[in-house]
């Protein structure tokens, strides 16, 4: 009797196991179809790149990205244009934090390794800020356009959903990629005032937002909006020429501002050469390296101060 009751409770044992196993089989298959099935739309959105490239670290990149510090560095990586996750990113930051932290310690002294590390993240930084401009001043170049694309395809009795998808397959990138991304918002069901909005927080420019207002209040009150185009675009080409005389002319007073501090650091460099020892004598003791720090937060300041001075809005 013992042993028939062992063998029912393991044959019940088993088949609840093998229950158990098929439900799981299930549950996986129904979570990776609808997984795949959100990643399909949120490409055909435009609000993740498709590509065929292999993504690094991605256990770090979905922790990363449900932060505040992630979600705005998926934002702002997204308004560069450049095809790398917030997770890489990342983690290629904290290797050039941790280059330069030892660069610094082995070639000038201890107390350079914090610096040069902090230097490493403003660097990082740095480098997405210029990315993300070069990406707006070239879509800023391609809008005057952009505006007539809109105002011919406007004119010729199209919508201006119609419009914005024909002047996205008409443009390069990054104009006709940030267009294709509205565009496709448009097919899903987003509104006109969002899918702009959006475009305009992704490539913020005093043009663009000129651009985006325009549309939208011709899409909601009706009106000119081919006269408006045409006159947007003649304004947009005097805006251009414009904007590059203006570089043109405070293009040697942006290479001083970052001579400014290079001058600084290869001073570093040159009092250590002359002198091997010279700087971790010197930091060895609380007065000189509050000096050092002294030193570099003016160096800084004025690296600041020179790019305020020199901006000048158009």
């Amino acid at each position: 009797m013992d042993l028939q009751n062992l063998i029912t409770l393991t044959t019940g044992i088993t088949l609840l196991t093998c229950v158990l196993a098929v439900v799981g089989v299930h549950s996986y298959a129904t979570g990776r179809a609808q997984r795949q099935a959100l990643v399909d739309r949120l490409s055909a959105t435009g609000q993740i790149p498709v590509t065929g490239r292999r993504r690094h670290f991605p256990a770090l990149d979905r922790r990363l990205r449900r932060t505040g510090l992630g979600k705005k560095l998926e934002l702002r990586l997204t308004a560069t244009g450049l095809d790398i996750t917030p997770g890489e990113f990342f983690v290629y930051m904290l290797a050039t934090v941790a280059g330069l932290w030892l660069i610094g310690q082995a070639t000038l002294a201890p107390f350079f390794g914090p610096i040069a590390g902090l230097l490493g993240v403003w660097v990082a930084l740095q480098f997405l800020n210029w990315q993300r401009q070069k990406r707006i001043e070239k879509f800023i170049n391609q809008l005057p356009e952009l505006a007539r694309i809109l105002a011919n395809a406007t004119q010729a009795g199209l919508a201006l959903r119609t419009a914005i998808g024909m002047a996205a397959e008409e443009l390069e990138a990054p104009a006709g990629e940030e267009l294709s991304k509205v565009a496709n918002q448009l097919a899903v069901g987003a509104s006109m005032d969002d899918a702009l909005g959006e475009l305009a927080d992704r490539l913020p420019s005093r043009e663009l937002v000129v651009l985006v207002t325009t549309l939208v209040l011709s899409n909601r009150a009706g009106g000119q909006v081919v006269s408006a185009l045409r006159n947007l675009t003649e304004t947009l080409e005097e805006r251009k020429e414009t904007r590059r005389e203006v570089r043109t002319q405070l293009s040697q007073v942006s290479m001083t501002s970052y001579a400014v501090p290079v001058l600084g650091v290869g001073s570093l460099f040159l009092m250590n050469g002359v002198k091997d020892g010279a700087l971790e004598r010197m930091t060895g003791s609380p007065a000189g390296q509050a000096a050092v720090v002294i030193a570099f937060g003016l160096y800084a300041i004025g690296f600041v101060l020179i790019r305020r001075l020199s901006r000048i809005d158009v």
